[in-house]
Parts: structure tokens; C-alpha cells; sequence
């Protein structure tokens, strides 16, 4: 009977162990099912509505999953997904440094998969600067031409891009303002180092924005205000810097960056 009735025990163990065995299998096929099965346009259609409507986080989880995909319209808002959830204010130091390492693998992986997308030239070239915040001055001139030349590429693909337009003015603006010391560092790592006027800036990121954008509203963007006003206090026009700063001021403020502008 004792040795029976072990019998009957030990099945019993068996059987439960190979039901919970079975039952995860089937959790485990049935989730590779639906992640095999995903729609990359249903991705991208709920990734854009959360980043609509502020939702970095949010964003951030969803695309990540997605970060070995071979699609680079869904990389390339990975890299961008990436690089906001690190300029949030509760975001830690260390894992803003990750975030932006991480952010310029996920636009060069997209450039890789497809360098014929806008997007993905105009974020590689902002994931790259963001990089030489951590590499040091000498890096981050060294950088600067390619982060140039994405910027033009993207342009070439999407010439009614005014976010593109704008960075290009903002590279302008950063060479104008260069210190004398690191215009020293620019030509012992050029034979013609990267140089701007304030004037070149302003033809980029206000002047383009009405003659290449018709349609296009220059109030798009915060920061663009802002450099617009502080370029025409450069060329010592106050009225119109009045004008651009005053804009900037009134902007309503949706993202930490234009509470910072």
C-alpha cells in the first residue's frame, strides 16, 4: 500500500511538472508568436502618438523591445526616444550617459539599414554631438564636419524639413561663437577649419525657413526663437533680437527643453 500509494504520489509530481512545463512552453511560443507577429506600422503609429503627446517614458519601454529590429523608421525613433528620456530632469547622471551612448548606436544601426532616411542622418548628427559632451572638446570639433554633413544629407532628402534647417543654423552659430582657444584646437585638427559668421546663421535658420518653407511656420520650435533673438543681438539688431526673444518668452513650454529656453 505505502509503496503505492508513493507511486501514485510521485505521478502526481510528475504530472504537475510537466503540465507547468507545458503550460510555459505555450506562454513562451504564444509571446514569440505576437512579437513575430507585430505590424511595424502599428508600432510607429502609437510610438508617434506618444511622443505627440509628451509621453517619454512611455515611448522609451515601447520602442526599446524593438531595438534589434531591421526597420529604421522604428531605430531611428528609438535614437530619438533615447536621447529625450536622458535630457528629463529625473534622469540620473549615469543613465543619461548610457542613454546617449546607447541613442547614437540606434541611429547609426538605422543609418546602416537604410542611408536613404532623412531621419536617420539628421539624429545620427545629433546623437553624435551629444556624444562629444562626454569626449571632450577635441572630439566634438573633431566631429563637426560629419555632423555637418548628416545635417546637409538630410536636408538633400527632405528639403522641407525645418527641424534639419534649424540644426544646420545652430552648427552656424556654434562656430561663430567659438572661443579663441578652441578655434586653436579646430586648426591643429584641419587643414581648413570649420568657420561661420553670424550672418551665415541667420541665412540658414530664419531666411530658409520663409524662402524654402513657404508653408512653414517659423514659431515651430523654441530654441529656434531663441537663437534667432540672441543672433540679432549678435549683429547688434535689438529690435528684431526684442522681437525673437519676446517669442521664445511666450512659448508655451510642452518639453524640459523649452522650459529651459
Amino acid at each position: 500500500t505505502q509503496v503505492l500509494r508513493k507511486s501514485l504520489q510521485r505521478g502526481v509530481v510528475l504530472s504537475t511538472g510537466s503540465f507547468l512545463v507545458y503550460e510555459a512552453h505555450k506562454l513562451i511560443s504564444g509571446f514569440a508568436e505576437v512579437h513575430a507577429s507585430f505590424k511595424v506600422e502599428d508600432v510607429i503609429e502609437q510610438a508617434d502618438y506618444l511622443y505627440g503627446s509628451g509621453e517619454t517614458e512611455k515611448l522609451y519601454r515601447l520602442l526599446v523591445q524593438h531595438k534589434n529590429s531591421d526597420d529604421a523608421e522604428l531605430l531611428w525613433r528609438l535614437a530619438r526616444s533615447s536621447r529625450d528620456l536622458a535630457q528629463l530632469g529625473s534622469t540620473s547622471a549615469e543613465e543619461k550617459k548610457q542613454l546617449t551612448y546607447d541613442s547614437l548606436e540606434y541611429a547609426k544601426k538605422a543609418l546602416e539599414k537604410n542611408e536613404s532616411n532623412s531621419a536617420a542622418h539628421k539624429w545620427y548628427g545629433i546623437c553624435l554631438s551629444d556624444v562629444g559632451d562626454y569626449e571632450g572638446i577635441k572630439t566634438k570639433i573633431g566631429n563637426a564636419i560629419i555632423i555637418k554633413e548628416h545635417f546637409q544629407r538630410a536636408i538633400e532628402l527632405n528639403p522641407k524639413d525645418a527641424t534639419t534647417i534649424h540644426l544646420i543654423g545652430i552648427w552656424c552659430y556654434s562656430f561663430a561663437e567659438m572661443p579663441w582657444y578652441q578655434r586653436k584646437i579646430a586648426a591643429t585638427l584641419f587643414a581648413t577649419p570649420p568657420t561661420s559668421t553670424f550672418q551665415e546663421y541667420a541665412a540658414n535658420s530664419h531666411l530658409k525657413l520663409f524662402s524654402c518653407l513657404s508653408a512653414a511656420d517659423p514659431n515651430f520650435y523654441s530654441k529656434n526663437l531663441l537663437f534667432l533673438g540672441k543672433t540679432y543681438l549678435k549683429l547688434n539688431n535689438k529690435k528684431m533680437a526684442l522681437l525673437w526673444l519676446s517669442k521664445a518668452k511666450e512659448y508655451p513650454a510642452q518639453t524640459e527643453e523649452d522650459k529651459q529656453v
